[in-house]
Formats: structure tokens, sequence, C-alpha cells
């Protein structure tokens, strides 16, 4: 299919979807041209002989009046109010998470509390330090021993670098607002002030799993075409402008021309896509930033629930898998009568020996662990499923921004050109901000100026409850 159109949308995740559905609203002619074989990117739900789960669970949350009017608007009836209850598990124990540091010292016990106080205050106690990292963050607000405990493994776990090398942009943005005094007076002194970050009780989610929202943007969007299985692989531009798009599918490649262009497809993906290349500078830049790839395993269960809890995270580097959830607390809808599953996030890099060992082996240490854990038991394994997921997270390390803004500046100057989303933008994005850079970036052609490099930079919290 070849054709001219207003708007060309790469890539049909939550953002770019947004985009054209906001134009599609203002009766754009728009095409989007997705890789995968469904929408949704990293906010899809898999579908597996009956079993449904998503890629690593994603609730739905936001301050955004507008995006969860939206929301509502295209889901309706299909939302069910889910309780929100995160653990970590470690030591053969539960902690809250977000880490409560009250709880985690009772939990502990009192002479390991009593170094982790007597710690903090001679942290407190030294001369400020310039924060750089995540490591230099955590101490400076929690102290090194309980950065130990409960920090720097699930850290390096996820991140795959050690701490000292994780920018403190991204933990600031976590777990922005909380500190051990904070939580000490909260819980012991009852101070009445705002409470620190990310206390939400519950949370808006589909009955059959977030890829409805993709799927539903997708539905609005129709007559104008979605074109899935494929690959972008070329941009050619010239004169500052973006001229045409060409993409692979799996009988030919296609060309599309539009006048203007909105990128959710992998930042430095995008610059490797330009022709002409762009100069030597800026392909090494791109070179020097990375993506963290996620594996997604699911167990499917014979029993109708194994936990209470929407989210367990495992710190310990012993088990390989960081994170798991049970999509059954998210809804009932997500299993068979009488059946669950359980989900587990592996994080890697492509080419590593996770990533490239087979789903039966995957599936077999999932199981082998979550039975090591107490979760399940070998018999009651029923099936599985396996999914690789490669640019999951844009992985902030320590003096990536200036290969970032070499870049930024760079496709700056295609005045046809937007960026979106999470991998778009090489931004830490949650669904709801997703949603907004593309809503944002398809009013900005419709003639309103918005800067989406504002969007998701707030000084407080997304999940802080006041």
């Amino acid at each position: 299919m070849s054709g001219k159109f207003s708007v060309a949308v790469l890539g049909a995740g939550l953002a770019g979807l947004s985009a054209a559905y906001t134009l599609t609203k203002a009766k754009k002619r728009v095409v989007v041209i997705e890789k995968a074989s469904q929408v949704g990117g990293l906010s899809r739900t898999v579908v597996h002989n009956g079993f449904r789960f998503d890629l690593g669970g994603h609730r739905f949350f936001t301050k955004n009046p507008e995006i969860e009017e939206i929301v509502k608007n295209l889901l309706s009836n299909e939302l069910v109010l889910s309780k929100r209850s995160s653990k970590i598990f470690m030591r053969g124990k539960y902690f809250d998470y977000p880490l409560k540091p009250v709880n985690a010292l009772l939990g502990l016990g009192m002479r390991e509390s009593a170094k982790i106080v007597m710690d903090y205050s001679r942290e407190r106690l030294r001369s400020k330090r310039r924060i750089v990292s995540l490591e230099d963050w955590v101490v400076a607000n929690f102290g090194r021993e309980l950065f130990n405990i409960f920090f720097k493994e699930y850290s390096e776990k996820v991140w795959g670098i050690s701490c000292d090398r994780i920018s403190a942009e991204w933990v600031a943005q976590r777990i922005r607002g909380l500190s051990l005094s904070v939580a000490i007076k909260d819980a012991l002194l009852r101070i009445n002030h705002r409470r620190p970050a990310t206390l939400i009780r519950e949370f808006l989610y589909p009955e059959k799993g977030i890829g409805r929202l993709a799927e539903r943007l997708m539905e609005e969007v129709a007559p104008n075409p979605v074109l899935l299985g494929c690959r972008v692989k070329r941009l050619t531009h010239a004169n500052g402008r973006i001229l045409s798009v060409t993409a692979q599918n799996c009988d030919s490649e296609i060309t599309v021309e539009a006048d203007s262009y909105i990128s959710s497809i992998p930042f430095t993906s995008l610059v490797k896509m330009l022709s002409p290349e762009p100069p030597e500078d800026v392909l090494r830049a791109a070179s020097r930033l990375r993506f963290r790839d996620t594996i997604i395993v699911a167990i499917m269960v014979n029993k109708p629930r194994v936990t209470s809890l929407s989210w367990i995270y495992i710190p310990e580097k012993k088990i390989p898998f960081g994170r798991i959830h049970e999509p059954n607390n998210w809804s009932e809808a997500m299993s068979p009568r009488g059946k669950t599953s359980l989900v587990a996030e592996y994080f890697c890099f492509s080419g590593e020996k996770l990533w490239n060992m087979s789903d039966a082996e995957l599936a077999q240490i999932t199981a082998e662990h979550l039975e090591e854990l107490g979760f399940v038991k070998e018999k009651e394994v029923i099936d599985a499923c396996v999914v690789r997921v490669p640019n999951a997270y844009p992985l902030l390390e320590v003096g990536y921004r200036r290969h970032y803004e070499v870049i930024l500046d760079y496709l700056s100057r295609f005045e046809n050109l937007q960026l979106v989303g999470r991998t778009g933008m090489f931004r830490y994005h949650n669904m709801d901000h997703a949603m907004e850079t593309g809503i944002k970036a398809a009013r900005n052609i419709l003639g309103e100026r918005h800067d989406l490099l504002t969007v998701n930079c707030t000084a407080e919290y997304i999940e802080e409850v006041r």
C-alpha cells in the first residue's frame, strides 16, 4: 500500500494510537505503522489458551482529568476497580512496597534496625554530597545500610549495571519525596503534613486486560488504516523535512508520504533509519544509549488463586526474575474459572544467555523458582507462555544526557517530526504520560503549541495522594 496522508504515525503503542485517535477526531487522514502483529506495545495483553496476561501488569492511574475521561469513555463498562497491594519478598518475609522504612525496620529485627538508624544518622551529619547516581540519592535519603538491604540488589537486577552508574534522574522520579526521616515522623510522631509518594490504594483496570485500551483506540482510529506487521526501514528526508517512510511487511515494501510524522519507535533506532544518514556524532551518541529488555514468563496454575497481591518484588539475585504478578487479582476474567496464572518478569539485554534460552527452559526455571519460593507445586503447573520484549525501559545511565541531547538537537531540526511515548522520547513515561504526549503532538499538528518535553516533569511523584 502506498499513498499520501496528512500524518504518518510510527508505532501503535498508547502514544502513537492516542495521536492517531486525536487526529481522526479532527477528520485528518492518518496512517499508523506498527511492526508487531498486535497493537499496544508494552501495554498489550497476551491471550494464551484461555488465559490473559499483560507484559508485566499495567495499572492505569492519572492525575490528568482529560486523560482519565478519555479512558473512561473508551472502556466505559469494561473497567473494574482493583485493589492495590504490593509487597517485597525477601529473606522469606514480606515487606511493604513501596518501601515503608518503619515496616522494614520492624521486619528486620531490633539489632539490624538499630544499625540502620545509626547509619542513617551518621549519613545526615555528613556534609551534603552531589547527587549523581541512584546510589547517591538512596544513601542520602535512607542511609547505606538500608540501601544495601533493599535497593542495591533489586536495582542492579533490573538495570544490569551497578547502582553508581544509574542516573539519579530515574530514582528521584520513581520514589520522589520519601526518606527515612519523613517515614519515621509519619509513623511514630504522627506529624500532620502531606504524606510521601506512592500511596494510591486502588486503580482502574479493563476487565480483559490493559491491552483493551489500545484495542479500543485502534477501533476509534478506523477507517484510517493501522498497518500491523510492518517494520519501518527508512525515513527519507531533505531540507529539514521528512519526505516519506518506507516499511517492510511480509509481502513487500510500502512507501508512505505524509505532511507530518509522529514517531514512538525507539529513539536510537529512529536515528539509524534516516536517509541520508545523520552526522557521525549523532550516530555515535545513539550507540551510547541503551534500552533494557525484558522477558515475560506466564505460568498457568490449576487452582483459583495463589496470592492476594497485585505485585511481588523479588530483590535477591539468587532468584533470576525481579517481579511477579497474578492477573486474577487484577480481574477475575484473566483466567478460566478455577484456574490462575503467575507472571514473572526477567530483566536482561537481548543477546545475553537468558534472552537466548528456549521457551521450555525459561518456563522450567520459572516454575522451579516459584516452587522454591512456596507459591506453586510442580503438579499444579498446567501450561506456560513466554514473550520477549525488546526496548522495554530506557536505561538512564550516569552521563546519558549528553548523548541524549545530541540526538534530540539533531531530530528537532526536522520541522514535521515529533517524538512521543516512552521509547520514542527515551523518557520513563507511565501510560498516561505516553498518551498525553501523543495527544499533544496531534494538537500541535492541528495548530496548538505544546512542548512535549514538559510532560512528566512535575515536582511531585505521579502516584502521590494528598
